[in-house]
């Protein structure tokens, strides 16, 4: 008994799995010691949360390149079993080396980072994680009107980069343009309520015309995009009902719910003030009596 022990604590293949386990405990040790400590120095969330994923990533590669120095002399006999084990793997896994695919797609591409507002495979939100199979949004919308967190979180497959759009509502541009219509009666000084309407998203939106002005300038020059107006501009068209007309705003991606209570709050608020001189617009409804029809039946 005492021999057989001894002999198969000889052996090498027992010493080098003995060599692994104690040295990726060590690592991953470090690993989390690392992190420990940078928590509670470095106060930003988002260079922490980086900084995280950035030793978890180093910590596995480190683990993976020991592990192959470690069994480097037998690697050789078995690289055919792997070569043909590696192509079954492939194909009953190649959701997860797509979404692996997405991952690498996400971070070297720049598609999104964690904190922006995306729309992926039909889900909108924001991403509070971006992990190597799935990526992590905190949904908004649904059954909540507007922009507005549900509380629902979402884990979307990394591979939905390579099959749907990817809509990234505060990239480059973190800027969105917004509209609302405001319906006057015909007969109101219209001159009057254009210039209301515009003042109202002047002083509403008009703080974000000049960083909206200054991003799109940026846009312009890395990418081949006509120039667009960022101020506030106001369109009107005359239909059977009303005059229609539209306000077109630039508002920040996280504002517009607000952005849009604000600007209907002051027009409400500066159009009433003009004692009827301007009036809103309503749909009504004119019942026509029918014509007598009289019905004589022969027996």
């Amino acid at each position: 008994m005492e021999e057989s022990i001894q002999k198969y604590l000889r052996d090498p293949l027992v010493g080098k799995w003995v060599a692994v386990f104690i040295g990726v405990a060590i690592i991953w040790i470090i690993v989390q010691l690392l992190r420990r400590n940078l928590a509670t120095r470095i106060k930003d969330n988002s260079i922490r949360y980086k900084t995280k994923k950035l030793l978890g990533f180093v910590g596995f590669l480190v683990t993976v390149v020991f592990i192959i120095i470690i069994f480097s002399d037998k690697l050789g006999g078995i690289s055919i079993a792997l070569g043909v084990a590696g192509a079954g793997i492939a194909f009953a896994l190649q959701e997860v080396i797509a979404s692996v695919a997405g991952w690498l797609s996400i971070i070297l591409g720049r598609l999104y980072k964690t904190g922006d507002r995306v729309q992926l495979g039909g889900i909108k939100g924001d991403v509070m994680d971006i992990g190597v199979l799935r990526t992590t949004i905190m949904e908004t919308g649904q059954w909540v009107d507007g922009d507005l967190y549900n509380g629902r979180i979402v884990l979307v497959a990394n591979s939905f980069v390579f099959k749907e759009p990817v809509f990234n509502y505060s990239g480059e541009f973190p800027f969105l343009w917004d509209e609302i219509k405001i319906p006057i009666q015909y007969g109101s000084n219209y001159i009057k309520a254009k210039e209301i309407i515009l003042s109202a998203g002047k002083a509403i939106a008009g703080d974000l015309t000049t960083q909206s002005r200054e991003k799109w300038v940026i846009l312009q020059q890395k990418y081949r995009l006509e120039d667009s107006q960022t101020e506030s501009m106001v369109s009107l068209t005359a239909n059977d009902n009303w005059v229609e007309y539209t306000l077109r705003y630039v508002v920040s991606y996280k504002r517009r719910r607000l952005t849009k209570t604000e600007l209907f709050t002051k027009i409400l608020t500066d159009i009433e003030a003009t004692n009827g001189e301007i009036k809103f617009a309503s749909a009504t409804f004119q019942l026509v009596e029918g014509s007598e029809i009289k019905v004589s039946v022969n027996r």
